[in-house]
């Protein structure tokens, strides 16, 4: 689901290891589990089915392995995308993705601020700044928003509960904020 050499080499960089799999039963041992990805919600959900990655998934996260989605791997957290109707997300976050509307170019490419507007183990120094996005989709703020963007619109850029985090923009692609954030993520535990 695209951006695993990128993720991988920033997990690295920051002195831990990293890998990549496609056995769904290396979950059950994972201490961090990160699902990056890039492309279509449909698409991903699908992969993630065939590949007997979903009940793995929803396990680690009830045994609260820290998990970290990233651009669409947050969204695939979510129940439903408007992108692909009838697709069904992971539903570790109640609410849908819906596509960006109004005056605004699509997709949403380039450096935009993040603004945290609850604490969370992600942010523990109050971290903000300038985070790289590409995306055409978005959630809603909501009871999980851990930090917000706007672009046209206010947005969930940062979601979490428990051990479960989602970042709409790349971090692995975010120069020093977004190692930061990684490193936060490496260290996490809980959303407080």
């Amino acid at each position: 689901m695209g951006n695993l050499r990128n993720v991988r080499r920033s997990i690295e960089e920051l002195g831990h290891q990293a890998r990549v799999t496609s056995d769904p039963a290396d979950l059950s041992s994972a201490t961090r589990i990160i699902l990056p990805g890039v492309g279509a919600f449909g698409e991903a959900v699908n992969r993630i089915d065939v590949l007997g990655f979903r009940n793995p998934l929803l396990e680690a996260a009830g045994r609260g392995v820290p998990i970290l989605g990233i651009c669409l791997g947050m969204q695939l957290l979510f129940e439903r995308s408007e992108e692909c109707p009838g697709a069904r997300g992971l539903g570790l976050f109640s609410g849908d993705v819906v596509r960006f509307s109004g005056n605004v170019k699509v997709p949403h490419i380039g450096w935009n601020d993040v603004v945290p507007v609850r604490g969370s183990s992600l942010f523990p120094e109050g971290i903000s700044g300038v985070f790289y996005f590409v995306h055409s989709f978005y959630v809603a703020e909501s009871s999980a928003t851990l930090a917000r963007t706007t672009y046209g619109v206010g947005f969930s850029s940062v979601v979490g509960r428990d051990s479960v985090f989602g970042v709409q923009f790349h971090p692995e692609k975010s120069q020093a904020d977004g190692m930061r954030l990684l490193g936060n993520f490496l260290r996490a535990t809980k959303t407080g």
